[in-house]
């Protein structure tokens, strides 16, 4: 077994129970152990490197397994605090080779998860596309009622009677939207058009954020 091993004095063997090899009556067993500090799981195959190739003949290479951490399991159960029962609790059982204490090993595996999420938590700025954008401005004549477009009173009763009041709400309609109007014929529409133009507008045009907050109807 492990405890058979005559460490040097700076070694301890934290696992003397674990088994080395079966050995007949009277058979022998000496041998070198050389040690070495790694991380996790380490493969025979992968640890045949150039550095190792001048190694004494009879020598074996192992598979090495660095984590002192033998098993890890976690199971959620219900939990009751008070009159509260709606609560869970997380247990977790972590077993180890003697390395290191199952409890220093749950610690250690959380500073890692957070210095690991850190990265998250000091993201600075927001990508452009992501920021709040600024509200469009208004051309203030399109705050303006239909009335001040001086039109015939055919015409500006019809855009009234379809909610027409200003000049924003006049320019997102369509030629075909305003000849469904009522009473609102060719010759009222090319009017209309005519006026829009001689102030660099025109029908079918869009806007954003229309109509703009505190708007009321006249």
């Amino acid at each position: 077994t492990a405890g058979d091993i005559e460490p040097m004095h700076d070694v301890e063997i934290v696992n003397p129970d674990h088994v080395i090899a079966h050995l007949a009556a009277g058979g022998k067993l000496d041998m070198q152990i050389k040690v070495e500090q790694g991380r996790g799981y380490l493969a025979a195959t992968t640890r045949k490197t150039a550095g190792e190739e001048g190694r004494p003949v009879g020598s074996i290479l192992l598979d090495a397994s660095f984590t002192p951490v033998r098993r890890v399991s976690y199971a959620v159960e219900a939990a009751r605090v008070e009159q509260r029962t709606d609560l869970d609790k997380l247990v977790i059982d972590v077993e180890t080779n003697g390395a290191i204490d199952p409890e220093e090993a749950v610690r250690y595996a959380a500073r890692i998860l957070v210095e690991q999420l850190s990265v998250f938590a000091d993201l600075k700025g927001m990508p452009a596309a992501l920021e709040e954008k600024k509200p469009t401005q208004i051309d203030p004549i399109l705050l303006r009622p239909v009335d001040d477009l001086e039109l015939t009173v055919r015409s500006a009763n019809c855009l009234k009677a379809e909610n027409i009041y200003y000049i924003g709400d006049l320019i997102q309609r369509t030629e075909t939207e305003l000849l469904k109007t009522p009473n609102l014929g060719r010759k009222s529409l090319n009017e209309i058009k005519e006026v829009l133009a001689s102030r660099g507008l025109t029908l079918g045009m869009k806007l954003e954020n229309w109509p703009p907050a505190g708007l009321e109807k006249v």
